[in-house]
């Protein structure tokens, strides 16, 4: 028996109707009518008006063939000539991440590149006012800003100041963690202690002691250590995350890295009906950041105990390889400066084919961080033995990232079904210089390279990866289509192509939910479909995307036929619970 569930915006179910039950009165419950409305739907790209029942569009056309869905019942929302489109989709983000440690109470230097003297400040300042607490933990120091000063980080730095308390900082890119001695000896890591597969311990040349310098996957021995993050602090992130992309018209997410206490924390807001946004959270396949100890029990089928229409925990997420602010993206070939350094592999080749063989067969998707284009190329061997072992088109794999790929490599994911997913909000701003003497002239060239993908018929998303970058979709929605800097007027080019506006829309939609496998219930403005929609202060095709495009204000936001978010409170009177409806912060 087929059931279609209908859920409020509150998250309660209002009507479970199965195909044997009579569903609710004829007509629409909700017209939108008089927009410049783009749809996505290439046999039908423009429409004037939509209709609403029961959470899905059953007409959208012109304002003269909607009106015949019009009843006695049906609420008629004049939209005034403003445009309107599907809802976005941010296919990689981390509020838990980036929102947790503050409410957790945690250390926050709070500049976006902090010298070493204002982190040490910082800590001493959180010091005097934590004096009862263990550890001093949190965000952020910058490797470069230290390099730039002359100071090596390392445990010594921080002993000098803190030789007796617990000291751990995460670096900007989340790459590596910096610790002090007492950290080092909680965590129980010495000169013997192995390096972690998917990270390493820096060591002394000479010694082999930790430098203090922990890398990818070896700072989770750190977290290991502490108390896992409260239960009220994840739960105020991700409700704080979801309002934010509510506000910024994002109706569909992945939550990348999730444990057992996030997934908790999921559920309790979803079961609040305060989960705003369908959320595909990707389990951690290994103790990259914090420790996962339910890992196997939710990977045989726990999981499904999360499960609900806007909750799906149906997924895996790993660190391939680093990031090119520590070396470790893994290159297909040397470093520039090396003569055989290619970077980390966090899982070996025979690891991950398996791997992803295993986790195709049993219908879970693999999401892997992939940075480097050597990461990228074992990556899609994987899926293809993946292919070759389970047959069939299989699950659609995700390749994150993908900061750097083989030209070889475009057409394959086409070929294999894989989503190459890019992160251009954290293009600008961004020490490109830093970035061009680290990767190469050549491979910064190939950097994001939506239009390779798309041009050999591939499925490209957008993930603006916060905390790492920006939460706000729409820098990496300009930045795709001009490659340039959104708030300089002189030379701030990025290298590559860049693609068009009604590529760059159909990368923000329907491709996203082409990589969540609900492409055919989502994404664009058709009968049948679900809902969802914004309602933007601006028409995105008639001015210039240069400066035009990040700055974009959505007005409404629509979920499976429900408003979530209204920034100028013209729903006011309406019989609609809890609408998102006041400022934004700035994340």
């Amino acid at each position: 028996m087929t059931f279609v569930t209908e859920v409020s915006i509150m998250g309660r179910p209002e009507n479970y109707l199965s195909s044997n039950v009579r569903g609710l009165a004829d007509g629409a419950e909700l017209v939108l009518t008089n927009g410049r409305i783009y749809t996505v739907d290439e046999s039908n790209p423009w429409a004037e008006a939509v209709a609403i029942r029961q959470g899905r569009f059953i007409a959208v056309g012109s304002a003269d063939e909607v009106a015949a869905h019009i009843k006695d019942h049906t609420r008629v929302l004049d939209l005034g000539g403003r445009f309107v489109m599907p809802g976005l989709y941010d296919m990689h983000t981390h509020p838990d991440l980036a929102l947790a440690p503050g409410y957790a109470g945690y250390l926050d230097v709070g500049i976006e590149d902090p010298t070493p003297e204002q982190v040490k400040q910082a800590m001493l300042d959180y010091a005097e006012a934590h004096p009862d607490d263990n550890w001093i933990y949190g965000t952020y120091f910058v490797r470069y800003t230290f390099k730039q000063a002359g100071i090596v980080p390392d445990r010594a730095w921080l002993d000098s100041f803190f030789p007796d308390r617990p000291v751990a900082i995460l670096d900007r890119s989340w790459g590596c963690m910096l610790v002090n001695s007492k950290a080092l000896e909680l965590a129980g890591i010495g000169v013997d202690t192995l390096d972690p597969r998917h990270g390493y311990i820096e060591r002394d040349g000479i010694s082999g002691e930790p430098t203090g310098i922990l890398v990818d996957g070896a700072y989770a021995l750190i977290h290991a250590a502490m108390p896992p993050t409260p239960a009220h602090a994840l739960q105020r992130a991700y409700r704080e995350g979801v309002h934010f992309q509510s506000g910024r018209g994002v109706v569909g997410t992945k939550y990348v890295h999730v444990c057992e206490h996030r997934l908790d924390a999921l559920r309790a807001i979803d079961q609040e009906g305060q989960l705003t946004v369908r959320v595909e959270a990707a389990i951690s396949w290994q103790d990259d950041i914090f420790p996962v100890k339910r890992r196997w029990e939710l990977l045989a089928g726990e999981r499904h105990f999360y499960r609900s229409a806007r909750l799906n925990a149906n997924a895996v997420k790993f660190h391939f390889d680093g990031t090119h602010e520590s070396r470790s993206s893994y290159l297909s070939s040397p470093w520039p400066g090396e003569s055989d350094w290619r970077g980390h592999l966090n899982l070996t080749p025979e690891h991950i084919t398996d791997m992803v063989s295993d986790m195709d067969r049993r219908g879970i998707r693999v999401i892997a961080h992939c940075t480097g284009d050597g990461a990228s190329d074992l990556f899609l061997d994987a899926v293809a033995e993946a292919r070759r072992r389970n047959g069939g088109p299989g699950v659609r794999h995700q390749c994150a990232h993908s900061t750097t790929l083989l030209d070889a490599n475009l057409p394959r994911f086409a070929e294999l079904d894989v989503t190459a997913e890019f992160s251009p909000v954290g293009w600008y701003p961004s020490s490109f210089a830093y970035a061009r003497a680290v990767f190469g002239e050549d491979r910064m060239q190939r950097a994001y390279n939506f239009k390779g993908v798309i041009d050999a018929g591939g499925v490209a998303v957008m993930g603006t990866d916060w905390p790492v970058s920006s939460l706000d979709p729409w820098i990496g929605f300009e930045a795709m289509i001009t490659r340039e800097n959104p708030w300089e007027e002189e030379d701030g080019s990025f290298y590559g192509d860049p693609i068009s506006l009604e590529q760059a829309i159909r990368v923000m939609t329907i491709n996203g939910a082409w990589s969540m496998g609900i492409e055919d219930k989502a994404g664009s403005i058709e009968v049948g479909k679900s809902a969802d929609l914004i309602v933007l202060d601006r028409n995105l095709f008639e001015q210039a995307p240069k400066g035009n495009v990040h700055n974009t204000r959505v007005e409404l936001t629509m979920i499976e036929g429900d408003f979530v978010w209204d920034a100028k409170g013209e729903l006011e009177g309406s019989a609609r619970e809890a609408i998102w409806q006041y400022e934004l912060p700035a994340f």
